[in-house]
């Protein structure tokens, strides 16, 4: 998913800590402890350490010396796995806290935007003119590279043009710090301690400079937005430069992504799925990604293509309301599925999905949007979550998120009261449960 950054030199960007001389500490007392190596290595330099123009307070002064103790106990256990003092030193030397990425990390748009207002953005007119030139473009690039994975060079094109607007916005973050920081505030520490190190293990490897490595304000890099572990996995040298550089090379973005969404279950030849009309009466409840079945059963019980031609042969699909009974409704199978295992929110799989849709000369959504309604803060949908669970309606853990077992206690809230269980929670709705 492609996330804005704010550019090192902002305001955001005024309190950031260094990591301290503790870290060269760590590495020269290793160094001392450890057998001697054949070759001499260069000696452990001393971490720069960063000064705003104003006086740090105490508060910010402690703060950092805790982020350098973090880096220190990561290069332990780091070194223990097999990362050099060389790659530690590259990494590390000049390390930040970014409070920003911690700002970013509790605001992300799939979260907190209702799925119209991103739709505009994610599928404007203006980024799908400007992919189908970049599809006219570089289909002589791409086109051997979508037949050889099996996934659509629209659909290759549409995950480049959301991720990095067609590689113009990759992110300024330097991944290392930015998991750092996320490692370090502890909210996300396992996943991104574990994605910190295989960072480690790709500039161990030579794939990238450290300073070239930069991305989004989760550690996600390159031209469509690979986390550490699926680059570490899936990436692909493609233009034969003994690099698999998805920040500067067309051939190995395209390849790269291709090979991940192949490996994560696409269906060679079948639909994403497509817009529905749904029958009067139809039950809402069953508007669920649980409840599957092929499409000609969808059509036997009404559902039909807004254009009136057969349903795709889809045998596994599910009837999605991103908006609720509202809204358009979409009729979604596999593939929609796998674009989620990219990334797991139902408007970036949708986004994807539309701009794919538009690049292969398709419609836009047809029905209107319920532009009158507002998305739930994460507040609120907090707030929605405890009085769901209050009254007996099982959503897990509030967690400020929107997510399955939420919005299955709307619909059992909803099927309580007698209203449409469509699981799409309103300020309306809300309110009512208070």
């Amino acid at each position: 998913m492609k996330r804005t950054p704010t550019p090192l030199h902002s305001p955001a960007h005024r309190h950031r800590w260094h990591a301290p001389t503790l870290l060269a500490i760590s590495l020269t007392l290793s160094a001392c402890t450890s057998t001697p190596p054949v070759e001499t290595k260069p000696e452990a330099p001393s971490a720069v350490i960063s000064r705003p123009a104003a006086v740090e307070s105490s508060e910010e002064v402690d703060h950092g010396q805790k982020f350098a103790r973090w880096i220190a106990d990561f290069s332990t256990s780091a070194r223990a796995a097999g990362i050099s003092d060389a790659t530690l030193h590259s990494a590390f030397d000049n390390v930040r806290f970014l409070p920003r990425v911690i700002e970013l990390d509790r605001t992300q748009p799939e979260f907190t935007r209702s799925v119209w207002d991103y739709l505009d953005t994610a599928v404007s007119a203006q980024r799908v003119t400007r992919g189908l030139e970049k599809l006219q473009q570089l289909r002589p690039q791409v086109a051997p590279i979508a037949a050889r994975y099996g996934v659509p060079t629209e659909v290759l094109i549409a995950i480049w043009g959301i991720e990095s607007n067609y590689g113009t916005h990759v992110g300024d973050m330097p991944a290392i710090d930015a998991l750092a920081t996320l490692g370090f505030e502890g909210r996300r520490e396992a996943w991104a301690r574990d994605q910190l190190l295989i960072a480690l293990k790709i500039l161990q490897n030579g794939d990238i400079a450290r300073e070239q490595m930069v991305g989004s304000w989760a550690g996600a890099m390159g031209q469509t937005q690979f986390i550490p572990s699926v680059f570490l996995a899936y990436a692909v040298d493609a233009d034969g430069d003994g690099k698999r550089d998805i920040w500067g090379s067309v051939p190995d973005v395209m390849a790269s992504t291709a090979n991940f969404v192949a490996h994560s279950g696409w269906q060679t030849g079948q639909a994403w799925g497509l817009e529905v009309r749904l029958p009067t009466g139809f039950d809402y409840a069953r508007a669920d990604p649980t409840v599957r079945q092929s499409a000609d059963a969808w059509a036997g019980a009404g559902v039909k293509a807004m254009d009136g031609t057969p349903l795709p042969a889809l045998a596994d699909s599910s009837i999605l309301l991103p908006a609720g009974a509202r809204g358009p409704a979409f009729l979604v199978g596999p593939n929609f599925r796998t674009i989620l295992r990219y990334n797991n929110a139902t408007s970036y799989a949708l986004a994807v999905s539309l701009l794919a849709q538009r690049l292969a000369n398709g419609p836009a959504v047809q029905a209107p949007w319920p532009r009158d309604l507002r998305a739930l803060t994460r507040d609120q949908v907090l707030a929605l979550q405890a009085a769901l669970n209050k009254q007996g309606f099982d959503s897990g853990t509030p967690d400020g998120i929107m997510g399955p077992a939420t919005q299955r206690g709307v619909r059992q809230y909803q099927r309580s009261v007698g209203l449409p269980a469509d699981g799409y929670a309103t300020a309306d709705l809300l309110q009512r449960l208070q």
